[in-house]
């Protein structure tokens, strides 16, 4: 007997409820713990991807049908015609592959038809060619134990509505994602930026409604997403669709993640790109790099590969690598001048996540940075604590420069050490975090107010970073202050009283001793 999905779970639910961040992360949260280390958590990012595609093109489906009824027509004729106009929905869903359809089919083709939804996904919307057809749900034929887990993952998806789902809930589940499996993809390579830092460079820069942002590194995202979160956190949503995305990705299937990230938080027509940003940056004016208001990325931390004779190849090399070629072992100020030159001459701002190293290695590295800060584009360097990232326990620091300084602090540089910054992760043992409210905020302050503060922050002339031949490692010129211990005079004295008691009578007794025996 042929076996159905709707024979384990029953109809789909229906109702207009909105669902709840906690409702969503309990169904994430069974759905993680159902693949373990035996199937890539791309799939879960996926499968929700698809359910709320699916579930919003029926929404639409259905308005339209009942605003063609009210106009007179029959439900059948209306249907017809809401299938055939393409222009009335958000994404073009082909209606053979509703969820709810394929929960009607037999069990042994879900692979199949969940693969098949994703081929004509991308037929019917150029947006997601390369995006969703990029994965395969075949991959789950090759072993019976994993076509059960695809089972129950797509029966835990049938039990949830997304048809009213806001998109601040699917972006935050889709983040939830990324967030649980980040321990375990950093042990593959893969760099998460947690959310705290992105908050923290954001805040920095102040992206404002009508800018263009750019992340050379952007993997799932995230940078851009917290740049809209931003703007429409602080202007409102109509101001936030305002803001110009853009970003390139080296890995295809990472590109993909970020363009159904992007979906998801209700981000209309971002534009991202694959291919490697240092060899051939995808962004261009013309015959020169395309310049943006802000720059803002964690690229990987000294990248292999990246030396002279690399580079050398690159396109708008003389345009981008103006102040010489990094080492091979690490491309950390490859980078720092790609996003300098993509940054406008006027009000062009850049934040970057860099390792600590680069601030005061020498060699090439040393020639690059004297160069840089001669141009006096450096207008902060901040120490971050350590622990808070995923791939390592270093402390990581973040570099903020600007084409564009204003004149009261031209020739300084702002050193901010937050090393002592931090709070112990809740979830994630071993690893620290940046409250928004105690840490974040006491950074950005410091920032803004451009002014030394004891123990966190100081001004220095770039005539003193000269002179300590071009380190900008922050414990040069800022130490954390220590706590100091409060004494208590009068125990103190007390029991200083007490020692020098018995220290008299421990003497008393050794005499006694020496006399018996003579001495």
């Amino acid at each position: 007997m042929e076996k159905k999905l709707t024979d384990f779970m029953g109809s789909s639910p229906q109702g207009s409820r909105a669902l709840t961040r906690e409702e969503l992360e309990r169904v994430l949260k069974k759905a993680a713990d159902l693949i373990r280390t035996r199937v890539d958590y791309k799939y879960i990012l996926l499968l929700l991807f698809l359910k709320r595609l699916s579930d919003e093109w029926e929404k639409e489906f259905e308005e339209y049908t009942k605003k063609l009824m009210n106009e007179g027509l029959d439900r059948k004729t209306a249907e017809e015609l809401a299938l055939k106009d393409r222009e009335a929905y958000t994404i073009n869903y082909p209606p053979e592959y509703l969820w709810r359809k394929l929960r009607e089919k037999d069990i042994e083709s879900l692979p199949q038809n969940l693969s098949q939804a994703l081929k004509k996904l991308a037929e019917l919307n150029p947006n997601l060619r390369g995006v969703v057809d990029r994965f395969d749900f075949m991959e789950f034929m090759f072993h019976r134990d994993n076509a059960e887990i695809l089972r129950q993952l797509f029966e835990l998806f049938s039990g949830l509505d997304l048809k009213n789902a806001s998109p601040d809930v699917l972006g935050d589940a889709y983040e939830w994602i990324l967030r649980y499996f980040a321990p375990q993809k950093a042990k593959e390579g893969e760099v998460y930026t947690p959310r705290e830092v992105i908050r923290l460079l954001v805040e920095i820069l102040k992206p404002e409604p009508g800018e263009e942002v750019y992340d050379p590194a952007m993997g799932s995202g995230g940078m851009l997403i917290g740049a809209y979160l931003y703007v429409k956190e602080k202007h409102g949503e109509s101001e936030a669709k305002k803001l110009f995305l853009y970003g390139q990705e080296v890995n295809p299937t990472t590109y993909a993640l970020a363009e159904m990230n992007m979906i998801l938080h209700g981000i209309k027509s971002p534009k991202l790109a694959t291919g490697d940003t240092l060899l051939r940056p995808q962004f261009k004016e013309g015959e020169r790099l395309k310049r943006f208001d802000v720059v803002i990325a964690n690229p990987p931390w000294n990248q292999d590969g990246y030396g002279e004779a690399t580079l050398k190849k690159a396109e708008f090399k003389e345009e981008r690598f103006k102040y010489g070629y990094p080492p091979n072992n690490s491309a950390d100020w490859a980078w720092i001048q790609h996003m300098l030159a993509s940054a406008r001459d006027e009000g062009g701002r850049v934040g970057i996540v860099i390792d600590n190293g680069a601030l005061f290695r020498g060699g090439a590295e040393k020639k690059i940075r004297a160069k840089i800060l001669k141009d006096d584009l450096l207008e902060a360097v901040i120490l971050l604590p350590e622990k808070l990232f995923y791939n390592t326990g270093a402390p990581g620091a973040i570099m903020i420069f600007n084409r564009n300084k204003p004149e009261d602090r031209k020739g300084k540089v702002l050193f901010i050490n937050a090393s002592q910054e931090y709070e112990k992760h809740p979830e994630v043992r071993k690893l620290n975090r940046l409250d928004r409210k105690k840490h974040i905020q006491k950074i950005v302050e410091a920032f803004e107010k451009f002014e030394c503060i004891e123990g966190f922050a100081c001004v220095v002339e770039l005539d003193e970073i000269k002179e300590n031949d071009y380190n900008l490692n922050v414990t040069i010129y800022v130490l954390p202050m220590e706590e100091e211990e409060e004494i208590d005079v009068k125990a103190e004295w007390e029991e200083l009283k007490r020692i020098n008691e018995e220290l008299a009578k421990v003497d008393e007794r050794i005499e006694g001793y020496l006399r018996e025996l003579g001495y």
